[in-house]
């Protein structure tokens, strides 16, 4: 039998027919169910096991009941509690993207020296723990602190002013803390467009600002979705700062789930308000989700 250079040089790297299909750039099934066996089981134990059990917690006790739900509804301190959380992690999220954008902007375009002071002046933050940042607003904030003294030592006011414990304050903090995750997608966005389309937009007659509203900030679009998503997701769940910055008035979702499981010990009812609040969550993706891929197919008309 007779093998000819063709059959020699194929022979060796012929893959197993199980592990690849036909084409050598596609894997077969079972390889394929394998490789993301892991990571599926991580799924399930981590999230959906969990997620099950919350959602069963709340309407077993012990029988089949929406009793923690109609709870919700019918008290007004709840409903409350969670437009505020609401309402407290939209302007956060706004407050983010307009604080955010110029920075991310920067970073994008500046080379060197500047390029590397702005990415520590957005890392460095974000590496320092949650608590640190809380209490330095607290020094920062407090009737002796460091904005009151200014403000005294200039003569701007005569007595110092209640900064700390209100809401003010909570959104002050929680912007700070949450800037990063809206400054690092943009900036990604912002570095895939090619220097050139702004070019060739002032080069056809248009000013840098019109260069940047009808060509950056349209093609950066995804980049904000993904950084006011990130953002307000993670505005409504917060638990650390409003707990120290803020006061009795800018009670949270998270903060009465936690009271309603450690101090209350009603496990059940803080379960039904977890729920709600992913709920809301979900929806506010799935809402997010909708309106980039109608900017998308607007984007492609025009």
């Amino acid at each position: 039998m007779t093998m000819t250079v063709d059959n020699l040089a194929l022979a060796p790297t012929a893959p197993a027919s199980w592990l690849f299909s036909h084409s050598a750039r596609r894997y077969s099934h079972a390889l394929t169910l394998l490789l993301i066996a892991p990571l599926t089981l991580l799924l399930i134990a981590g999230f959906v096991y969990p997620i099950g059990r919350l959602i069963s917690l709340s309407v077993m006790a012990p029988e089949f009941t929406l009793e923690n739900y109609r709870r919700i509804v019918g008290e007004p301190l709840y409903l409350d509690v969670l437009l505020r959380t609401l309402q407290t992690g939209a302007i956060v999220t706004v407050a983010s993207l307009l604080l955010g954008y110029p920075v991310a902007f920067l970073m994008a375009r500046a080379r060197g020296k500047t390029a590397m002071i702005v990415a520590a002046a957005v890392f460095v933050p974000l590496w320092t723990s949650v608590l640190v940042r809380s209490y330095a607003w607290i020094v920062l904030l407090q009737r002796n602190g460091i904005v009151n003294d200014v403000f005294i030592e200039t003569g701007i006011i005569t007595s110092p002013l209640k900064l700390l414990y209100t809401e003010g304050a909570v959104m002050l903090a929680m912007t700070h803390v949450l800037m990063p995750f809206m400054i690092l997608p943009i900036c990604n966005a912002l570095r895939t467009i090619p220097a050139e389309y702004g070019q060739a937009a002032r080069n056809l007659g248009a000013t840098p600002l019109d260069a940047f509203l009808r060509v950056t900030l349209p093609l950066s679009l995804p980049g904000i979705f993904a950084g006011c998503v990130m953002c307000f997701i993670l505005a409504i769940g917060f638990y650390i700062t409003p707990a120290l910055v803020g006061g009795p008035g800018t009670l949270m979702m998270a903060t009465l789930i936690g009271q309603q499981t450690i101090v209350l010990l009603d496990r059940p009812f803080a379960a039904a308000l977890a729920t709600v609040l992913l709920t809301t969550t979900l929806v506010f993706v799935l809402a997010f989700r909708k309106a980039l891929s109608i900017s998308k197919g607007m984007n492609s008309v025009n």
